[in-house]
């Protein structure tokens, strides 16, 4: 797959989070198919907080309408996450699920991963973390 990347997006004048959408499915003209295979990728960035929240949430169920069968939530760049930030995700995995969607969260850093498994919901959204890169044959670490 090679990712397209759409404009950072600002959430409600919030200038600590944005998010880059990239779809694996493109059309010829170079953005994002609104076809149903395939999946969304879509990487977050800075506070998942009371501020940005609602403006995040009518970002993702938007984004549920054209992603394909798998929304991918790439929590790299996440720096903080508070029970907003929680709820939004909870609320993107029940909407996901009632459209067939299946909403996987990628690579949480330990804050996040830590609040997912003292609120119990590392049960409840599937979390995955990236493969580390292969080093090549041959080379001493």
């Amino acid at each position: 797959m090679t990712p397209i990347t759409a404009p950072s997006l600002r959430y409600a004048g919030h200038d600590g989070f944005t998010a880059v959408r990239r779809a694996g499915a493109h059309s010829k003209n170079g953005r994002a198919a609104r076809q149903r295979s395939g999946h969304t990728v879509v990487a977050l960035r800075g506070d998942l907080d009371i501020a940005s929240a609602p403006a995040l949430r009518r970002r993702l169920l938007g984004t549920l309408r054209h992603s394909g069968g798998l929304l991918i939530l790439d929590l790299s760049g996440v720096t903080f996450c508070d029970v907003a930030g929680l709820a939004v995700l909870v609320g993107t995995q029940r909407r996901a699920t009632g459209l067939g969607i299946s909403l996987h969260l990628s690579d949480p850093p330990p804050q996040l991963e830590k609040l997912l498994r003292i609120s119990g919901l590392e049960g409840f959204l599937t979390v995955r973390h990236s493969a580390p890169e292969p080093r090549p044959a041959g080379l001493a670490t």
